[in-house]
């Protein structure tokens, strides 16, 4: 974050972090402290140019870096909820989330998966533009990539893949892709689960008897989305040009492509829900903490597309 405020703090967007201020400005090297505590949201703009804005909630705790205890759980938790309420009221055009560490988080009793789940569950009672999410999205220079099944293991891949599942994962894609993005027309590419696309059912039926019929409800609804493609010819770069946005089936298929296209520069985007969320999409790293050698290109680029989401959204 603080790297992040260094290189934005002259051209902006505008952000401010919700969490302990002496932890933030223990980030700074060499004591040189560039942090602000701010009472409320709309002071960050007067401070951003000259120090790091931020929000500290009444009780926050300090972090040692490195640490994993669940005795922060609570805290985190806690911040979390500040930004969302944060953007639920307006105050803040959007949530772009650090990463967390889950297992610390699940010690301290949280009932959810991850964040995105997490945020589903503190905005359902707003209303949402279309088919309500959340379906989580990567993207990185020219590809984006959207999940049908996210953590589970890949024995469960298959059973977990129903025609009603591509069907709503698709709607929310092609939605937030025009509102989101300003693509007037989008167009999806659904990935195969099979190799060669289960190569006419000799290796594989789901794509004739779960994608297909997918593909034909959301072609009968006004979706361009192409017939079941192999995975292993979706993600060149002549093949990159043919669409707007991928859906896969499972993790790996997703991910692997985008880090392999961008490593450092990936952002993680909850799509289908009534605020904006984004975040980079790498983990905790508690064995480089402290230590000064962060890169924050992912976190940067999570900062800049949640502020061009929001510009969309708010015009």
């Amino acid at each position: 974050m603080v790297k992040a405020w260094s290189a934005l703090r002259s051209s902006g967007p505008v952000f401010f972090v919700v969490g302990h201020c002496d932890t933030v400005a223990a980030a700074f090297r060499r004591g040189a402290t560039a942090v602000e505590r701010i009472g409320a949201p709309q002071e960050a703009r007067g401070l951003f140019g000259k120090a790091l804005p931020v929000f500290e909630p009444t009780g926050a705790h300090s972090f040692a870096a490195g640490s994993s205890e669940a005795a922060r759980a609570a805290a985190i938790v806690d911040w979390i909820e500040t930004a969302v309420r944060f953007a639920r009221d307006g105050r803040a055009s959007g949530v772009v989330t650090a990463p967390i560490a889950k297992a610390v988080l699940y010690e301290g009793g949280f009932a959810f998966p991850g964040h995105t789940e997490f945020l589903a569950e503190l905005t359902q009672d707003l209303p949402v533009e279309g088919e309500r999410g959340p379906v989580m999205m990567l993207a990185a220079k020219d590809l984006r990539v959207a999940l049908v099944t996210i953590h589970s293991p890949l024995a469960a891949v298959p059973a977990a893949i129903t025609a009603e599942r591509v069907v709503r994962t698709a709607r929310v894609v092609h939605q937030a892709l025009k509102r989101d993005f300003g693509i007037a027309e989008p167009r999806l590419a659904l990935a195969g689960l099979n190799p060669h696309a289960g190569e006419g059912g000799a290796i594989g039926r789901e794509e004739i008897e779960v994608l297909a019929p997918a593909v034909d409800q959301l072609r009968a609804e006004g979706v361009r989305i192409t017939d079941p493609k192999p995975a292993d010819t979706l993600f060149h770069e002549e093949a990159r040009a043919t669409y707007d946005a991928a859906v896969c089936l499972y993790h790996d298929q997703a991910l692997i492509p985008i880090k392999t296209i961008d490593f450092w520069g990936g952002v993680n985007l909850s799509l289908g829900l009534p605020i904006v969320r984004t975040s980079p999409d790498h983990g905790t790293g508690f064995d480089i903490a402290g230590k000064g050698v962060a890169r924050p290109d992912s976190l940067i680029a999570a900062i800049r597309m949640a502020d061009g989401i929001a510009a969309r959204r708010a015009a």
